[in-house]
This record gives structure tokens, C-alpha cells and sequence, in this order.
């Protein structure tokens, strides 16, 4: 029985160098911005991107085409006869839903196996590189999706948005809400629940919105890694004051500051701050 190989999307943040390393097929998702259409990973890209909705331009996300999988499979298989996709939630992006119908052009010929991870960045990522290690110390393809099941509730994400139009236009709220919102000048805490992101709690002032995610992240008793995102990874006003609440808390504990993608500055905006969580599993 050959080894399972791992396949995801961009939306995981790998450098083309770590997923090589680990043995992981990579396949983007395209960035279009005005008329020019790009490939996502590119931080330049991304900062583009975030330039443009500063601007009110056109900047949008698509899924990597049914074509571009069929694709990716196909060249897989000439290395094995079992492959593992891990993707992007299926509930912020047609990715899944491609990647699945990608598989079907070698049904009958290849397992092929296309689990949604309910997760994004960083989350994403240490569920891709539990399977890669696991496939590497020789798991059948049940146990490596038995692992990364297992893994799924583990991981948490929390958002700050300190504007409702990109809510909006991605039907998270209605526009009643959001216009509401906008006058009463309230500032929605996001949660990833299930891959989808939902409005959590609301807040007024950045300082009470800081609060929130240190409290949230004080809930754990454990920190396998963690991850503040926003749109730079330079650190901001918000992100320092954040990092110092945690600090407090966690003194032994790093939180780097990571960029978020485009796939989730379409929901957010280019100005939320957010921190994901992977508490870790004992005896995984």
C-alpha cells in the first residue's frame, strides 16, 4: 500500500519551502483585484488586496476551478494511489466543494479522500501538517482522518471588526444590521463556530473589544499555539495592547502577529485583529 499523500490550499499559509518539507501539494486559490487576477500566498498580494478595499476598489477571492484539482490529483497519483485534501472551511469558500468534484475524474482509481476543516490559517495548518506526520509514520488513510477529526474542535478563532460592511456583503448580517450597527456605532466579536463565522457579542470601544480576547483566550488551560492576525504583521496600538493583557496572563507564552489572507479580508475587512487557538490534545 503506498503512502497517503496530503493535498490542501493556499488558505493553509505555507511557504512553498515548509510545504515541500512536509510533503504537502499545495493548490491556490486566485486573488482579483480590479482586472488583474493573481494566484493567492504572495504576501505582496495580500497587501495589495488590502490596499484596494481601503480604497473601496474591486477585490474579490475565488476557489481554485474543478479543473485546476482534476489537475492536482492526476499529478498525485502518478506517486500514489491514496490522497488526502484538506481544506479551507467549505462554509467561507467553494474550495471543498471543487476539490471534491476535482476527485471525481479518477474515482474507481485513486482513493480519494476531500475533508472540509471547518478552520482557516493557522488552524488549518496544524491540522495539514498532523496528517503529513502521520502519513510519513505510515497511518492508513482512516487513521489520518480519524487524527485530524479529532483535532477539528481544538481549534479556535475569534475576530474583532471595527467596521459591519464587509459583513454585509458577505450576508454574515443583513443590511438592517449592519446599518444599525454602523449608528449605534457597535463593533460585532466574531466567532468561528463549525467554519462559519457568527456574530458573538458586540462592544462599543476598541479597549472593551481588547478585553474580550483576553478574556476568551484566559478560558484556557492549555496553549498548544496561538496566532494574533491582522492585516500586517507588524505590530499595531491594538495588537500591542493586546499582546501586553496577554502577557500578563501568560508570561511563558508567545502570540505571534500574522497577516490574515484575502479569502478572510473578504468577510472582515482589512482592519479586524483576531486571535486563533489550538489548545492541543493530550496524548494525541
Amino acid at each position: 500500500m503506498s503512502t497517503v499523500k496530503i493535498l490542501t490550499d493556499s488558505c493553509a499559509g505555507f511557504e512553498p519551502e515548509e510545504a515541500e518539507a512536509l510533503g504537502v501539494y499545495v493548490v491556490p486559490l486566485s486573488v482579483t483585484i480590479g482586472d488583474e487576477v493573481f494566484l493567492d500566498g504572495d504576501p505582496d498580494i495580500t497587501d495589495h488586496f488590502f490596499e484596494a478595499q481601503d480604497k473601496g476598489l474591486p477585490a474579490t477571492v475565488s476557489a481554485p476551478s474543478v479543473r485546476s484539482f482534476e489537475q492536482a490529483y492526476e499529478y498525485l497519483h502518478k506517486q500514489s494511489d491514496q490522497i488526502l485534501a484538506l481544506h479551507v472551511s467549505g462554509k467561507l469558500s467553494a474550495t471543498f466543494k471543487n476539490s471534491r468534484l476535482g476527485s471525481e475524474r479518477l474515482r474507481g482509481r485513486c482513493h480519494i479522500e476531500v475533508v472540509d476543516t471547518a478552520s482557516i490559517m493557522l488552524g488549518q495548518s496544524i491540522l495539514v501538517k498532523a496528517a503529513a506526520q502521520a502519513a510519513r509514520e505510515g497511518a492508513d488513510m482512516d487513521e489520518i482522518i480519524r487524527r485530524v477529526r479529532g483535532l477539528i474542535p481544538h481549534v479556535y478563532t475569534v475576530l474583532y471588526v471595527e467596521t459591519m460592511d464587509y459583513l454585509e456583503k458577505s450576508q454574515t448580517i443583513g443590511k438592517a444590521q449592519a446599518i444599525l450597527g454602523t449608528m449605534m456605532q457597535i463593533k460585532p466579536l466574531l466567532f468561528m463556530e463549525d467554519g462559519e463565522i457568527i456574530p458573538m457579542e458586540k462592544v462599543r470601544t476598541t479597549e472593551r473589544a481588547i478585553d474580550k480576547l483576553t478574556e476568551f483566550v484566559a478560558e484556557f488551560d492549555t496553549l498548544e499555539q496561538t496566532a494574533i492576525i491582522q492585516r500586517s504583521t507588524k505590530p499595531t496600538r491594538k495588537t500591542r495592547l493586546l499582546l501586553e493583557r496577554l502577557s500578563l496572563l501568560f508570561p511563558d507564552e508567545k502570540f505571534p502577529v500574522m497577516q490574515y489572507n484575502p479569502l478572510l479580508a473578504t468577510y472582515v475587512g482589512p482592519t479586524a485583529l483576531g486571535i486563533i487557538v489550538y489548545e492541543g490534545l493530550t496524548g494525541f
